[in-house]
């Protein structure tokens, strides 16, 4: 538990990048192959990613980025996306459980016809907040199991959604969520953690209360 809390107090929000570093895919995939176990709604898991970690990748990304620097020094920018239609593909995500035998016929028929209801009554606003939501839990998965193997990130919000999509052929069941860059922090010009609230100020109890 103390290794835990060690690289979640230890993660910061890298600005600045040492440039040149690589990352490989095999160092990628040890990390995509935790991420996976991030929670998800009826374990649906959402969130899509694309690696983009070539020159004229991350130049298309820094261009969309309004050209912040670290996208450029960056080791590989990734794109966080959420699949609104995930519901859609509730019968292949129960369908192991079922031929395990965990789950009956009549409890994997009930499972999938439930759960693509549930969605489709809520409509398309809830199902692309619902995409953006799991997509999320399971970035913050990312970067903390990279900060574990050694690798620095920043979350991004700054960036032309509709631009990402059309240069990384993003179909339109997918809403861009973020941008993650990774790489070696360059620690050179690193300022002190920013100011966090105090526990009262952003936790009630019984109720809310402003503070």
């Amino acid at each position: 538990m103390g290794e835990f809390l060690d690289v979640y107090k230890n993660r910061r929000s890298a600005t600045k990048f040492i440039p040149d570093i690589q990352i490989t895919e095999k160092e990628l995939d040890e990390i995509f192959n935790l991420v996976k176990l991030a929670p998800s709604a009826f374990n649906l898991q959402h969130v899509h990613y694309v690696v983009v970690n070539d020159t004229e990748g991350k130049q298309k990304m820094y261009e969309a980025s309004g050209k912040q620097y670290k996208v450029l020094t960056s080791s590989a920018v990734i794109v966080v996306l959420g699949n609104t239609q995930a519901h859609q593909h509730t019968a292949e995500i129960y369908e192991g459980m079922f031929n395990l035998g965990i789950l009956s016929k009549q409890e994997y028929d009930q499972t999938v016809s439930s759960t693509i209801q549930f969605y489709q009554d809520r409509g398309e606003i809830f199902q692309k907040e619902e995409a953006i939501r799991n997509a999320s839990l399971s970035a913050m998965a990312l970067m903390l199991i990279a900060k574990e193997k050694g690798w620095d990130t920043c979350p991004m919000i700054g960036f032309d959604p509709v631009q990402v999509a059309n240069e990384l052929d993003i179909p339109d069941t997918h809403v861009p969520v973020m941008m993650i860059t990774i790489g070696k922090e360059d620690t050179s010009s690193q300022r002190p953690r920013g100011y966090r609230k105090p526990v009262a100020e952003f936790v009630s109890y019984h109720q809310f209360q402003s503070n």
